[in-house]
């Protein structure tokens, strides 16, 4: 019983350091690309997403050969943050999250059509034509 109630808490606590990340690298990207927070962001966002679907499977998740191409994409991105190119640093790791999390489009799809306001915007022909395209698809690699 404890053990669950642990990797509960270990699941909440890699949520908010995944919103953490979120929120340093956009700050980053706000304060003139400041490479210390973009930095500071990224290594939250890790930490977050490791946290929250435990380090075996994120482990596990960025060595997958399908996932070689956004994983080394992410970490070049991260390096070039790191050794003083944000600009092109976050646009690396732009590419490599698309790469890595395109699998979870049409799950954050539904998700976000289900919040009142966004879910009536999300409903009109032309976006939902885009999301029905779509989904159940991983972009090509």
């Amino acid at each position: 019983m404890s053990l669950k109630i642990v990797m509960i808490f270990c699941a909440e606590i890699g949520l908010g350091l995944t919103g953490f990340g979120v929120f340093f690298t956009f700050l980053g990207v706000i304060f003139v690309f400041d490479k210390g927070l973009i930095a500071m962001g990224n290594i939250l966002f890790l930490a977050g997403v490791t946290l929250t679907i435990g380090i075996q499977p994120a482990i596990q998740f960025f060595t997958k050969r399908r996932n070689f191409k956004g994983t080394i994409s992410f970490g070049l991105g991260f390096l070039l943050v790191v050794f003083g190119w944000p600009i092109l640093g976050l646009l690396l790791e732009s590419y490599g999250f698309v790469v890595l999390f395109s699998g979870f489009w049409p799950t954050l799809a539904v998700f976000l059509q289900r919040i009142p306001i966004l879910g009536w915007l999300l409903q009109h022909p032309y976006i939902r034509s885009l999301l029905d395209r779509y989904r159940g698809r991983r972009v090509p690699v």
